[in-house]
């Protein structure tokens, strides 16, 4: 709840240490690791999501956990809460890991910009 409202004081007071969360990421993804990083990739394809009519909030990296979710519901109907239970709870495991991943990445892209802020601020 506090880290929603002070993200949005910080964006209004200093926009140009606030990452836009509606555009790519400034910085490049493999700054400041020794390996490279893994890249994400989507496991379900487009005609998966519109065959099982995923709505666009829905069309996330954990699209191949609920489709697979919601062919259980249908095979199991109408018993499926606890048969589908395995698939459940995957899927909502894979939504808290890419939670927690684009809080990171915010996090990481927040640091950097406040990073090349105080350069900025130095050199001048």
């Amino acid at each position: 709840m506090g880290t929603k409202l002070s993200v949005s004081l910080e964006g209004a007071n200093s926009p140009e240490v606030a990452p836009r969360v509606d555009r790519p990421p400034t910085f490049d993804p493999q700054y400041g690791f020794e390996r490279p990083r893994k890249v994400r990739e989507m496991k379900a394809t487009w005609e998966e999501m519109e065959q099982w009519k995923l709505k666009p909030a829905q069309r996330d990296y954990c699209a191949h956990h609920l489709i697979s979710l919601m062919k259980c519901q249908t095979q199991n109907a109408p018993f499926a809460g606890h048969a589908c239970d395995g698939e459940r709870g995957a899927w909502d495991k894979c939504e808290y890991e890419d939670h927690i991943s684009r809080i990171k990445e915010f996090e990481r892209e927040r640091r950097l910009l406040q990073r090349q802020a105080r350069k900025e601020a130095v050199s001048a």
